[in-house]
């Protein structure tokens, strides 16, 4: 498989966490146990970089999370709950207490960031301390969306249009997908490793991968803000210490003050833009473990 030969000494685990789901991960390393997530429309191959490194100190668990990578993808509900950030959240913690590990650290990108966000929210007991790169929470974004926001982030409203109009677009060249999304960023697509864009491609032309990616982002804009503005209204905030890291050169911090954000739904934030765009751990990854080495290190 592609995906190990851009993990050295990781091996592949394939978790069943409900009836018909499978979890598929890479497992390394020695340590306290460090969960991965990743964004789209990518696969946990973005943590090729610094995978091997993060194992040298943790035991890491990467996941391809539900509907991405080689992990299930399951036809959306009705009214997309099983692609909520609440049921992609309960696969990963299925994934970890498969493992043993009742509590963990998180680092988490994009969609994945907001499958960390949910499950510190719903099962605090288990994140000792999380790390989300790139994103503000979602509510705050769907809220203050502004006309450079909408433009920058044109796929969060195409991507949420009924079905089957956007997979069938995406599915008649899932590769241009693939190669427009992540190429029309700051960086264009010279920070990818080919190996890790081949994978990407891979996994987006797999049958049910556009349906997949689609029905996260329709949880994100219906059951997911549901589940939000209910904290919201309980006063459910993070409790666990919470690293924000973001792109200087993408939209996050353009159109956001992403400190202020997560202050409003977390008691102890730190964080702090870095000089990359989205694709932190592909375009910067010695800076990003400068910031989150000592981060998951501190008791």
């Amino acid at each position: 498989m592609v995906t190990l030969s851009l993990f050295p000494g990781f091996r592949s685990v394939r978790v069943d966490v409900d009836a018909g789901i499978g979890i598929h991960a890479l497992v390394g390393g020695s340590g306290p146990p460090l969960l991965l997530l990743h964004g789209h429309p990518q696969t946990l191959a973005i943590w090729h970089r610094v995978a091997p490194r993060l194992a040298e100190r943790f035991t890491v668990v990467a996941c391809d999370l539900r509907g991405y990578g080689d992990s299930s993808k399951p036809t959306g509900d009705a009214d997309h709950a099983n692609y909520s950030k609440r049921t992609m959240a309960a696969d990963v913690l299925a994934v970890m207490r498969s493992f043993g590990f009742e509590t963990f650290r998180v680092l988490a990108h994009d969609r994945g960031a907001r499958v960390a966000h949910r499950l510190a929210l719903d099962h605090p007991q288990a994140v000792e301390r999380l790390a989300l790169l790139d994103i503000a929470p979602t509510l705050a974004m769907y809220e203050q969306t502004s006309e450079a926001f909408a433009r920058a982030y044109w796929h969060w409203f195409f991507l949420i249009q009924p079905a089957p109009m956007p997979e069938r677009l995406i599915e008649a060249d899932p590769a241009a997908y693939v190669r427009d999304v992540m190429g029309k960023r700051s960086a264009g697509l010279a920070p990818f490793d080919p190996r890790a864009l081949a994978e990407y491609q891979r996994c987006l032309a797999l049958p049910g991968a556009a349906h997949g990616l689609c029905e996260d982002y329709r949880a994100a804009a219906t059951v997911d803000l549901e589940h939000d503005r209910a904290d919201r209204e309980a006063g459910r905030k993070l409790s666990m210490p919470l690293l924000v890291l973001w792109g200087e050169q993408g939209v996050i911090g353009r159109c956001f003050d992403p400190l202020a954000e997560w202050r409003r739904v977390a008691d102890d934030v730190t964080g702090q833009g870095l000089p990359c765009g989205h694709y932190i751990a592909e375009e910067a990854p010695d800076t990003l473990l400068q910031h989150v080495l000592p981060f998951f290190m501190a008791s």
